[in-house]
């Protein structure tokens, strides 16, 4: 099944469908199933934005891992801005993450989906071999959207949630999640970026977070 938007209890039927009993942790004890976790999340994202979302499920590119959701929340943080967070990318393991596992978030001002759906498929593809650890550059392959020629994300901390609200959220697993913030920068940034170092990177005036127009830094 490719993306696409579902209402929300045919999504977790759908979601669930595809892997009801899928494991978590590393010592391959069921704690949960993904269904649970992935209602207690949903749990903790309504309390935070006060409305439903809309699902766009993801299948699996990995073997026996559960599916991929994106929840799309529109005119969030505020009009005229889209916000996306996955879930998903916390059900494969990585080496890295030893206290907690992330999703991923992204707040754009822009009214175009394809800001969201890219980060959920880009979670989905690199499930289980990137950290997406804060500081990471990740190239997406190609233009984000066809109204920026934006192709990478920075991952750091998700600007528009406190500490509280994106730091040690208990879905019922072993380890609790910590959401990311995806934002997304040119290609020449890049190179640009470990020269710079991400403080003077995340200062620079031309570093507008959410404008998916903005001049690029260094130009």
């Amino acid at each position: 099944m490719s993306a696409g938007e579902v209402g929300a209890s045919t999504f977790l039927i759908v979601w669930l469908g595809w892997q009801p009993n899928g494991s978590y942790g590393n010592h391959g004890r069921n704690v949960s199933t993904p269904r649970d976790r992935l209602s207690k999340f949903l749990e903790h994202l309504d309390a935070i934005f006060k409305t439903e979302p809309e699902f766009f499920p993801f299948e699996s590119k990995l073997s026996g891992a559960s599916n991929l959701a994106c929840m799309v929340y529109r005119d969030i943080p505020e009009a005229d801005h889209v916000t996306g967070v996955t879930y998903g990318l916390s059900e494969v393991a990585h080496p890295s993450w030893r206290s907690a596992r992330p999703e991923l978030m992204i707040s754009v001002q822009s009214t175009d989906v394809a800001w969201p759906l890219a980060v959920a498929e880009m979670a989905n593809r690199l499930r289980g071999e990137c950290p997406f650890g804060y500081g990471d550059v990740i190239d997406f392959g190609g233009k984000i959207s066809e109204e920026s020629e934006m192709s990478a994300f920075l991952v750091f901390m998700p600007s528009i949630l406190a500490p509280d609200a994106a730091l040690g959220i208990d879905v019922g697993a072993e380890q609790p999640i910590n959401i990311a913030g995806m934002y997304p920068i040119y290609g020449s940034e890049c190179a640009l970026l470990p020269e710079m170092g991400l403080e003077r990177f995340w200062k620079h005036p031309n570093f507008d977070r959410y404008d998916v127009h903005r001049a690029a830094v260094g130009s």
